[in-house]
């Protein structure tokens, strides 16, 4: 793992920020956590949805998001960070629990329509979610934006750890009117149905400086779940599409969809500005960790960089997401990271800043990374796993340290309609250190490696309770 800091003056903040993490009467090369410097951290989770690696500028993409640049010009980007799932309900279930998803009842998206026997599944209701973990220690807890974790009442957010929830449960819904796929009415406050006007991300914008007013002098977990840059395509300017009981184009009616993506993500980057805005205005920036990352990769429409693959696959460009966590005082400013980092350490790492901990029967699947963030250093080798339910050749993915086994399901059925007889998975292997594209299959060259990797996979899918 490396840690690199951007400019000179960067470094020079690094190493003051250096000084004052391994002061607070921690032994040398180690930090104290907030909790045990006695200050309770508030935290800000911000996750946009199918925002690619390639869409926003501190990660070189082609939107300008100078809000996403102050964060990242403040703490640490993590070029190697990737989600639990190559889609938006797994890839939840994964971070508010620090459990594969697959151990949460959601191992795949979660569907609107009422006739799917995916509409009907949710979180279940054992799981330890993060913010039951920061209830318990006496923290306040919001989430504002999509839920996707469940459409019926017995998975909706206040009964799952939550004090606040003003949003939305299904997996998308029209900016404006905030009508579901479905053309139901979606905008919820707490359990209860309860519409305001107003664009997607101005309102998130506006509940979290709120909601950061109003408990400005308590301990505070905030998880702004945007909407932004999913469908339906509709910037600020355009109008609504969707209306209760309606028919109307899924997507939006954009003539441009690709304007509305950029004044979606534009959006997004002032609403993140408003949050940063407001922890200034509270003297609460060297209190608070912030944490940006997206749920899954770009579909084409958006820009998934140097990475092959979108949404909804298992290549890098499903499920590598731009991701940068910042703390003033705590996290060297401008710095970056290139430690293999996930969703599933979010919980973990953050619990473990307020001095928390997993639930006793529930271990996590992630890791602490405070180390990485706080202190630049390594982490120990391990695996990471990605599949739906299912069979092999619906696609999987191995990580393990720079090589990466991928099955494909297009590059199985490719094969099966040239003929060939597919009953097994066709693994291919690829060292992502001097192929981060995804060009050159090595398996040939690695029969060993593969079989290995392909073994860790099948004990882990028993592991996570997948049968077939």
């Amino acid at each position: 793992m490396r840690t690199t800091h951007r400019t000179r003056t960067a470094a020079l903040a690094g190493a003051v920020a250096a000084t004052m993490l391994t002061g607070c009467g921690a032994p040398p090369g180690e930090v104290d956590s907030p909790a045990a410097a006695g200050q309770p951290p508030n935290i800000i989770l911000i996750m946009a949805d199918d925002l690619g690696y390639g869409d926003v500028s501190p990660f070189d993409g082609w939107i300008e998001t100078p809000n996403l640049d102050r964060l990242a010009a403040s703490g640490m980007m993590l070029t190697d960070f990737h989600t639990s799932g190559a889609v938006c309900s797994p890839t939840r279930a994964g971070l508010v629990t620090g459990r594969y998803q697959h151990r949460a009842g959601v191992p795949a998206v979660l569907l609107a329509n009422s006739d799917s026997p995916l509409y009907h599944q949710g979180i279940d209701a054992g799981a330890h979610t993060i913010a039951e973990g920061f209830r318990e220690l006496g923290y306040r807890t919001a989430v504002f934006g999509k839920w996707h974790l469940g459409y019926l009442p017995q998975f909706k957010p206040p009964l799952h750890g939550f004090d606040q929830f003003r949003g939305f449960v299904s997996g998308n819904i029209d900016y404006h009117s905030h009508v579901d796929r479905m053309g139901r009415p979606d905008w919820w406050n707490g359990e209860s149905l309860e519409d305001e006007h107003g664009y997607l991300p101005d309102l998130i914008g506006a509940h979290a400086e709120r909601f950061i007013d109003e408990h400005r002098d308590e301990p505070f977990f905030l998880y702004l779940a945007h909407h932004a840059p999913h469908y339906p395509y509709q910037g600020p300017g355009d109008p609504a599409d969707r209306t209760v009981g309606g028919e109307f184009p899924t997507r939006g009616s954009a003539t441009d969809p690709k304007r509305a993506y950029r004044e979606m993500v534009v959006s997004m980057d002032d609403a993140i500005g408003r949050v940063l805005d407001a922890l200034e205005e509270q003297g609460l920036s060297g209190d608070t960790l912030v944490w940006f990352f997206s749920d899954n990769g770009a579909t084409p429409l958006g820009s998934n960089g140097p990475l092959r693959g979108h949404k909804a696959s298992y290549w890098e460009g499903g499920h590598r997401v731009p991701s940068i966590a910042s703390m003033p005082g705590r996290i060297a400013a401008g710095s970056t990271s290139d430690a293999i980092t996930s969703t599933l350490d979010v919980m973990p790492t953050v619990l473990a800043m307020a001095g928390g901990a997993a639930h006793p029967d529930l271990p996590f699947d992630g890791i602490d990374v405070g180390p990485v963030l706080f202190d630049g250093r390594d982490l120990p080798s391990r695996q990471l796993f990605w599949t739906s339910a299912g069979q092999f050749w619906r696609g999987a993915a191995v990580r393990d340290g720079r090589y990466k086994l991928v099955i494909d399901r297009r590059t199985q059925q490719a094969a099966a309609a040239e003929g060939e007889e597919v009953t097994d998975p066709v693994p291919m292997l690829f060292d992502l250190e001097a192929d981060v594209g995804e060009t050159t299959d090595l398996a040939d060259d690695e029969p060993e490696r593969v079989e290995e990797m392909m073994a860790a996979l099948a004990n882990w899918r028993e592991d996570v309770g997948i049968s077939s």
